[in-house]
């Protein structure tokens, strides 16, 4: 009886032993995308990053503007993407937006920074304000 006690508490020990196993090499699979961004200046945008390559991920963009405006001063992209899992930092440069007013020094702006996939849809994204150069 004792016998079958001990084979029993070492199968369970395996079995927990082999359920953690999986887990820890399952948690890659389930690493999270984030972007922050981290610097403004007046023509672009600092943004850390990191993103699986099973994210998706086709682009960084971002747009700038003042927090009460009804769309953004200034927008920017960049299409060069590194997603290994790493956190990676990128300047995306910022273009004028056609019609809108350059923001006054001082002001203070909303940078919004997202990673975007190949189908335009936002995979992770982050919202900061600044006070603009």
């Amino acid at each position: 009886m004792v016998n079958t006690l001990q084979r029993s508490a070492g199968f369970a020990a395996v079995l927990a032993g082999l359920g953690a196993a999986a887990v820890i090499a399952a948690a890659p699979a389930f690493a999270t995308s984030s972007v922050d961004v981290t610097a403004l200046a007046q023509d672009s945008v600092t943004v850390d990053y990191s993103c699986d390559a099973s994210a998706g991920v086709s682009s960084i963009q971002a747009m700038v503007g003042e927090a009460s405006a009804e769309g953004p001063a200034a927008t920017g992209a960049q299409s060069s993407v590194t997603c290994d899992g790493s956190q990676h930092s990128a300047s995306i440069a910022l273009s004028p937006t056609a019609g809108a007013a350059p923001m006054p020094p001082g002001a203070k702006v909303q940078v919004r920074a997202a990673l975007v996939d190949g189908s335009e849809n936002v995979v992770t994204g982050t919202a900061r304000l600044f006070e603009a150069n």
